[in-house]
C-alpha cells in the first residue's frame, strides 16, 4: 500500500482533531503507508466545504453514502453523532474499508455487536477512539501494573468533571437527546474511563449506579420554546472486576469550576498509581518497596524518548506534549496496523465491552441492584 486514503465523516471538534492527527502522523512518525485526506464529509454544504479548504482536504462530500461508494478510500473516520455509527461502520464495513469511529462506539449493545459482526466477516481493520490509551503517562502506567509494581489491584477510582452544562440556560444540543446521543454524561465521559479501567485493571464483573438528570429542559436556539432533556447529566456507578478488584466512578457535567477533569487511582498491595489529566505528562508512583523513611509518592515526568512510548517522534526530554497529541498516537497505531496487517487496540471488540459495562449501568439505575456485565459477542 503506497498510502492510506482517508474520508472523513464530520468537521467539527473531532474532524479538526482528526484531521490534525493524520497530518501530524506524517510528518512526525513517517509511516510506511502515510495518510492522505481525500474526502470530507458533512451535511451542511457551506460549511464542509470551508473545513474542507481550511484543513486541506482535497475534496468534500454532503451525504456520507457517496463517500463510502468511492473506489480512492481505504479508511472512513466516523466523528458524527453516536446515532450514526452503526449505519456508516456497518456499511463502511461490507465496502471493503477499514474503520475509525469515534466513542461512544453504538447506541446499545445490539448495535455494537452488529457492527463488530460486520468489520469481522469484512476481513478490515476497525477502531475506536479512545484516545487516552495514547496518554505516554497512562502507557506508563499499564506497564507498571504489568509488571506488578504496586501488587495485586484492589481499588480504582475514577472521575470525569466537565461544567459546560452548569447554567441552567445554556442552549439544547445534540448531547441531550437520547435517541441521538444515547446517553448523557455516562456515555460521553464515564465510556473514557470505564474504558481507561478495562485497560489497565480489568473486565468489569458487576455493577451498580445511579442517575440524575438536574435541568429537564432546556432553551432552543431558533425560537423561544423549550426541549425536554432525555439524557442523565451525571451517573456515578461502583464495580467489582473479575480479578477481585473494586471501582468507583462518575460523570457529570456540572462540577461547577471544571472545564475537563480526569482522575484515576489505582491502589494495590504494593503500591499506587495516579493520573491527573490537567498534568497529563505526569504519572504518580508510590512504592511500599521504598524505605520507610523516604515513602511518598514520585511524579514522573513522562517525557523521556528512550524510556517513555511515543516521545520519540517528538521533543527532547522535559518539553510537553498536550491533548491533540494522542490522536497523532492513536492514527500513527491506526497505519501501522493496517500496513502491517496485524490488529490494533480498542478495536470494536473493546468498545462492545465499553458498552456492554454502560448498558449494565443503566440497566442497574433502573432496578436498583447489582448488574452482571454481558461479556458474550452473541
Amino acid at each position: 500500500m503506497s498510502d492510506i486514503k482517508v474520508g472523513l465523516i464530520g468537521y467539527k471538534f473531532m474532524g479538526k482533531a482528526h484531521t490534525q492527527a493524520y497530518r501530524n502522523t506524517n510528518f512526525y512518525f513517517e509511516p510506511q503507508a502515510p495518510y492522505q485526506l481525500k474526502v470530507i464529509c458533512g451535511r451542511n454544504e457551506k460549511s464542509v466545504k470551508s473545513a474542507a479548504h481550511t484543513y486541506g482536504w482535497e475534496s468534500y462530500e454532503t451525504d456520507w453514502r457517496s463517500v463510502i461508494e468511492r473506489d480512492d478510500i481505504d479508511l472512513i473516520d466516523i466523528g458524527t453523532p453516536s446515532n450514526t455509527h452503526k449505519d456508516i461502520a456497518i456499511a463502511a464495513a461490507k465496502a471493503g474499508k477499514h474503520v475509525l469511529t469515534e466513542k461512544p462506539m453504538a447506541l446499545s449493545v445490539s448495535d455494537a455487536k452488529e457492527m463488530l459482526q460486520a468489520v469481522t466477516e469484512a476481513g478490515v481493520q476497525h477502531m475506536v477512539s479512545f484516545n487516552y490509551r495514547r496518554i505516554p503517562a497512562i502507557a506508563l502506567a499499564k506497564r507498571l501494573l504489568s509488571e506488578g509494581r504496586i501488587g495485586d489491584v484492589y481499588h480504582i477510582r475514577a472521575h470525569y468533571l466537565q461544567d459546560w452544562l452548569a447554567d441552567p440556560q445554556s442552549p439544547f444540543a445534540w448531547r441531550l437527546d437520547k435517541n441521538v446521543a444515547g446517553s448523557g454524561a455516562h456515555g460521553d465521559l464515564n465510556a473514557h474511563i470505564v474504558d481507561l479501567a478495562r485497560y489497565l485493571v480489568g473486565e468489569f464483573a458487576e455493577v451498580i449506579g445511579l442517575s440524575e438528570t438536574f435541568v429537564k429542559e432546556r432553551p432552543v436556539d431558533s425560537d423561544e420554546g423549550k426541549r425536554d432533556v432525555t439524557v442523565d447529566d451525571t451517573t456515578l456507578f461502583m464495580a467489582r472486576f473479575d480479578n477481585g478488584a473494586v471501582g468507583s466512578f462518575e460523570a457529570t457535567r456540572y462540577a461547577t469550576g471544571r472545564k475537563n477533569k480526569k482522575y484515576i487511582e489505582i491502589n494495590g498491595s504494593g503500591g499506587s498509581i495516579v493520573f491527573d489529566f490537567k498534568s497529563m505528562n505526569e504519572l504518580q508512583f508510590f512504592s511500599n518497596e521504598d524505605e520507610e523513611h523516604i515513602q511518598g509518592y514520585k511524579t514522573i515526568l513522562v517525557t523521556e524518548p528512550d524510556a517513555h512510548d511515543y516521545m520519540k517522534a517528538w521533543w527532547p526530554p522535559g518539553h510537553l506534549i498536550g491533548y491533540e497529541h494522542t490522536f497523532t498516537h492513536q492514527a500513527n497505531d491506526l497505519a501501522n496496523a493496517i500496513t502491517r496487517e496485524h490488529p490494533v487496540y480498542p478495536n470494536f471488540e473493546d468498545g462492545l465491552r465499553c458498552q456492554q459495562v454502560l448498558e449494565a449501568v443503566e440497566n442497574s439505575v433502573k432496578t436498583r441492584t447489582w448488574e452482571i456485565v454481558e461479556k458474550s459477542n452473541d
